[in-house]
């Protein structure tokens, strides 16, 4: 097991303070934007490209115009956690900056989102993050967990002022955060079975349950050309490791005090697909599927996850969210319909469990 790093003075002031980190994956119309928009920013920071095999020229166009930029070539898609990680691995900066290719960043964004680690307990930070299409909205500020697991953007759509002071967050956004190198290394990295999606949530509850706070910095101000984007391998993806995020981090006890609210989110997805996508009712199914092919090696990373842990699973249950904003799980005009009949469900069953979980 990987000790953590101590709260104070864990990182070395050598080399640079932050490593800036983006996966592409034939992303080159992308990069054209993004890289002139970071560069811009500071210069005591590297910038990293973890790329997955790209072959539209994203290489050759690197090596041509920033030859400063280190490439870590994959070879192939290993997906977004594992090229994450690849990078991480070579890293040198103090903090670890995950930044989605298909953001633009403010001049000031790096400085305004390395300043909460001033605090010793702050573990990650996270940007304000608005929307490219409509930059006076917000996408995210900090990621909301739903009491069944599931991931939310926390402020989707609210005006950009909204969330003007800083505040802890149940998780950062992958879009767009920092974590101190050293925890993220003590930490494992992202869990590489994820693939995508849900692999920045499962990060901050580790850090969480650790001892750790995740911090949002409202002043550092990213665009992100976000879209909501459904699909068959996002069913699957999104629902094994919303599971997984689940048996990992919480202890049993907790699990059976959040079991109501599971079984009530388990047959609100399976009435959403049998109803109005049946063509993802397979995919569900293979979600089930992989979690049970796959136990063993979850439950050695839950023993792990649990030796880590020096905070109660209440701590986490507190920050869950019971609000379930369903047109951001679905585009079915019935959402709205489902927020008005289950979100008072889903309220009930969150005080069952923050009145029942205390350990």
């Amino acid at each position: 097991m990987t000790d953590l790093p101590p709260r104070a003075g864990a990182e070395s002031s050598a080399g640079p303070l932050a490593s800036v980190i983006t996966v592409n994956t034939n992303e080159l119309h992308r990069l054209r934007q993004w890289l002139p928009s970071v560069s811009a920013t500071r210069a005591d920071f590297e910038i990293i490209v973890s790329d997955n095999g790209s072959g539209d020229g994203s290489l050759e166009f690197l090596a041509e115009r920033y030859p400063a930029v280190r490439v870590v070539a994959n070879g192939s898609n290993i997906g977004f956690c594992a090229a994450n990680n690849r990078a991480a691995d070579s890293a040198r900066g103090r903090f670890l900056v995950f930044l989605n290719p298909d953001t633009t960043v403010d001049p000031d964004w790096l400085t305004r989102l390395i300043e909460p680690f001033r605090d010793p307990d702050v573990g990650l930070t996270t940007s304000k993050i608005l929307l490219m299409k409509d930059p006076d909205r917000i996408n995210t500020c900090g990621n909301a967990i739903h009491l069944t697991g599931l991931t939310l953007c926390r402020g989707m759509g609210k005006p950009k002022e909204t969330f003007a002071a800083a505040e802890d967050a149940a998780a950062v956004s992958g879009a767009a955060f920092a974590i101190r190198r050293e925890l993220f290394r003590a930490l494992g990295g992202f869990d590489e079975d994820y693939f995508i999606y849900m692999d920045e949530t499962d990060l901050s509850c580790r850090a969480w349950l650790a001892g750790w706070r995740c911090r949002t910095a409202p002043q550092s101000l990213v665009w992100h050309d976000y879209a909501m984007r459904f699909g068959s391998e996002k069913v699957l993806r999104q629902e094994r490791n919303r599971y997984q995020t689940i048996l990992k981090n919480f202890r049993w006890p907790t699990i059976a005090a959040l079991l109501p609210g599971l079984l009530l989110a388990e047959a609100i997805t399976w009435a959403f697909v049998l109803l109005i996508e049946p063509a993802h009712a397979r995919k569900k199914w293979q979600a089930y599927a992989e979690v049970a092919r796959r136990w063993r090696e979850i439950m050695r990373k839950r023993r792990t996850v649990q030796a880590l842990r020096i905070r109660r699973d209440r701590d986490l249950v507190l920050r869950m969210t019971w609000n379930l904003d369903f047109l951001q799980v679905t585009s079915h005009p019935l959402s709205r319909l489902a927020a008005v009949v289950f979100n008072p469900l889903f309220l009930l069953l969150w005080c069952y469990a923050a009145l029942l979980v205390w350990w």
